[in-house]
């Protein structure tokens, strides 16, 4: 969901004033810090990534959020968290606007836990995780009084930069000349604007941004977790997924009548079985795709006859499949010990001769490690 685009952008462009006017950057602090505004949705040059830092553990250290202040605001942020995750599956601009609403709750939210000096220090962070998409936010071009003309230039520079990598993205395999020529593109975008400021817009720009945050490494960027809606229909022990902080848990979508969630089950039986003793949990979530599978009688049979021994939440009315806003059977979601989703996969671990399932197994055991 991160796009490390931006930030390579962004150091690219650090670079690019170097070398376009042969002086050093230096970040100050902003006398008259930039109001915390949200993108408008319709502003599709420009990346929504607050959500995704706002779950980083570097940024919210930043932000001085610990202890009690942060078990408060995370106990809200969950309450925005779902909206975001469930639309995460829709057109690009229902997503926007719904990022839109929930990034301004989320600001509130904040505002509310976060002094206003540590709101200016998020605004700057964000700042620097768009990159050079920065130059299209209105607050943006307000603040450096860009003019028309260097607008209009931005502009030519996105679009040259957006049809490489719309080229890229087209073929079938990974194409050096479209690599290069993304490449070639990423850096000209970044120079250019570079070359267009001036000497007083490069001054509020250092001022604007602050100290360099590395944004390209942080990898707890997903929502925390939906909360299980209980049925009352249950194969093994009923459980919430509050009951599994301190524990890495791996929860999965399944239908017990579909080929490829059976081609999975030795995996997730292979799980129970090694990684419980080590903190690890198996969930499954079994929601119907066929009539048979409505029947919790023979969801249940299936359950024991597959020898799941770990808990099995029948989803006889799709409560979870819609929290969770999931489109495919099967689907593995692996949740860390603080509760945050942190990778999913649809399909068949090995299908084609895919490692899935050791993919997922590392990540275990990196999670395990935090």
């Amino acid at each position: 969901m991160f796009n490390a685009l931006n930030t390579v952008r962004f150091a690219t462009l650090l670079a690019s004033f170097a070398v376009a006017t042969s002086i050093s950057i230096t970040f100050l602090s902003a006398a008259d810090p930039i109001p915390f505004e949200v993108i408008p949705a319709q502003l599709t040059t420009v990346p929504q990534n607050l959500l995704k830092l706002v779950h980083a553990p570097e940024v919210q250290k930043e932000l001085m959020l610990e202890g009690d202040s942060l078990d408060s605001f995370l106990s809200e942020l969950a309450k925005i968290d779902g909206p975001w995750w469930r639309v995460r599956i829709r057109p690009q601009d229902e997503q926007r606007k719904v990022i839109a609403k929930q990034e301004q709750a989320l600001i509130d939210l904040l505002e509310k836990h976060v002094s206003p000096k540590k709101m200016e220090r998020l605004k700057q962070i964000e700042l620097q995780s768009q990159g050079t998409r920065i130059f299209a936010r209105p607050d943006v071009k307000k603040t450096l009084s860009l003019t028309k003309s260097q607008s209009s230039q931005v502009e030519e520079l996105y679009v040259t930069t957006d049809n490489a990598a719309k080229k890229l993205a087209a073929s079938k395999a990974q194409d050096k000349k479209l690599i290069a020529e993304l490449k070639a593109a990423t850096e000209a975008e970044a120079k250019g604007i570079a070359e267009m400021l001036t000497g007083p817009q490069k001054t509020a720009f250092g001022k604007m941004m602050g100290a360099t945050f590395d944004t390209m490494n942080l990898t707890r960027i997903y929502p925390l977790a939906p909360e299980l809606v209980d049925s009352g229909y249950w194969s093994g022990s009923q459980t919430k997924l509050a009951d599994h902080r301190g524990k890495v848990v791996l929860l999965h979508f399944y239908a017990f009548q579909c080929h490829n969630c059976v081609a999975n089950f030795k995996h997730y039986n292979r799980w129970h079985d090694q990684l419980t003793k080590r903190g690890v949990s198996v969930i499954g979530i079994q929601t119907p795709e066929t009539a048979a599978e409505r029947d919790v009688g023979q969801v249940l049979n299936a359950a024991k006859d597959k020898g799941f021994a770990f808990p099995v939440l029948v989803d006889v009315k799709n409560s979870n499949w819609d929290t969770w806003s999931n489109t495919m059977w099967p689907t593995v979601y692996v949740i860390d010990k603080k509760g945050y989703i942190r990778f999913w996969y649809q399909g068949e671990l090995n299908w084609e001769g895919a490692t899935v399932d050791k993919t997922i197994e590392k990540l275990v055991d990196d999670l395990l490690d935090e």
